[in-house]
């Protein structure tokens, strides 16, 4: 609905007003210019403050992933349930993201425990923990010690937290002191830490 309203309209509003101004007094007159100023200020505030207030909200939008990130030193990711400790990754420094719920770490050692005993330690120089995987991945310089003394040297190492499985890979090497050697491409531990499979180009040599 569209409201039509003729010029006159004005002009009677006009003359109106200027009739009752014409009537007040000075002191009215001051009051009423006082009055006006004052308005005319509040909405202006009121409108600028709305100005910044949305491009404040547009640059924090623009710098919320910024925000998301976190530096951090000493970080210690750790799972636990009903009082038992399944692994625990301690990073010297580490950055984390809540966007893509990802901790990157760096100078990394760790435990993986069975029993709230510890049956596996590990060491990198970096490692992730991805939260939406479920996966924590040691690279460069990886070492691994079982319970057993059988250490391991490789690439990477993926640990599917799920299962429990370790999956490793890039220049494997498992030794166990007076016992074996064996080299592969890839190698898979198993969930009790106690047996792994050597898998791609391999060799080996077991110890009288």
């Amino acid at each position: 609905m569209i409201m039509k309203i003729d010029k006159q309209f004005f002009i009677d509003l006009w003359e109106k007003m200027k009739a009752r101004w014409a009537k007040m007094s000075k002191r009215e007159r001051t009051y009423f210019i006082i009055t006006v100023s004052i308005s005319t200020v509040i909405l202006w505030a009121f409108i600028t403050a709305g100005i910044i207030t949305t491009n404040f909200n547009r640059n924090a939008l623009r710098s919320g992933v910024e925000r998301q990130e976190l530096q951090v030193s000493s970080m210690i990711l750790t799972e636990t349930k009903d009082g038992q400790k399944f692994w625990e990754i301690f990073g010297e420094t580490g950055q984390y993201s809540s966007e893509h719920k990802i901790a990157n770490l760096n100078n990394v050692v760790g435990n993986f425990y069975k029993d709230n005993k510890v049956e596996m330690s590990f060491e990198s120089t970096k490692g992730i923990y991805n939260e939406e995987t479920q996966e924590i991945i040691l690279y460069e310089n990886v070492f691994v010690v079982l319970k057993d003394e059988t250490s391991l040297k490789a690439d990477k190492l993926v640990f599917e937290i799920r299962t429990k499985v370790l999956h490793v890979e890039g220049n494997v090497t498992i030794n166990k002191k007076n016992a074996f050697m064996a080299t592969a491409e890839r190698a898979l531990i198993d969930s009790e830490y106690s047996r792994f499979k050597i898998m791609g180009k391999t060799s080996s040599k077991v110890y009288d």
